[in-house]
């Protein structure tokens, strides 16, 4: 004898549950080896190094100049050591940044609905993929000695987490998948060279398509 069950509705998030989400997020903090100035136009010089330092690096990668840094910065190349006086400081500098910014866009997914906050949040790890391949490569040293970069990678996995915990909670997401697993598999897929974004992207769907239930 069979009998039909129905399919339970999936739960909706809890409001009490997305603003604990939204506080762990809040508390996730990297200790950097330089700290940001607290005058104003020293905070300007500081904040101008660093978007220059991320262009930079991005297009040129580990043959970039810090003289071209501070160039593009608008500021003299002594403003660039006294604010970051090894080309180490100002690498791992931008990858805070880079960091702190996904941790950003994941609180930012919170408040889309849980397939398409996880979807938004994954698609901009992509493209963070490719400035941390830069950055590393302009190293000096194994990024794996840096305490900064161990606190990196293991702050993009709690900004994650909380999206795919709520997605897999709406049943939109399979249940057998972690966090490190999602992001392994976005990563493979930003490792490719592809003929322009539009490509990327599509193939970058095609990837995270492949977490829904089956």
């Amino acid at each position: 004898m069979t009998t039909t069950r129905e399919a339970a509705e999936p739960a909706e998030p809890d409001e009490k549950d997305e603003k604990d989400e939204l506080a762990m997020l809040d508390a996730l903090v990297i200790t950097a080896g330089v700290q940001r100035p607290k005058r104003a136009d020293a905070r300007r010089n500081f904040d101008a190094l660093l978007a220059a330092a991320r262009d930079t690096f991005a297009a040129d990668g580990r043959d970039t100049s810090l003289e071209d840094v501070a160039k593009r910065a608008g500021v003299g190349i002594g403003t660039l050591y006294r604010n970051f006086p090894t080309r180490d400081d100002l690498i791992e500098a931008v990858y805070v940044g880079e960091v702190e910014a996904m941790v950003e866009a994941a609180r930012e997914a919170l408040t889309a609905d849980a397939w398409p906050g996880l979807v938004q949040w994954l698609h901009r790890y992509v493209a963070y993929v490719g400035t941390k391949k830069a950055l590393i490569e302009g190293l000096n040293r194994d990024p794996g000695s840096s305490g900064v970069f161990l606190q990196c990678r293991t702050l993009l996995y709690a900004a994650g987490r909380p999206l795919l915990v709520r997605a897999q909670a709406a049943e939109v997401v399979r249940a057998d998948v972690e966090i490190e697993e999602v992001v392994r598999l976005v990563s493979g897929v930003a490792g490719v060279a592809f003929p322009d974004e539009a490509q990327r992207d599509k193939v970058v769907d095609l990837a995270i398509d492949g977490l829904r239930p089956r």
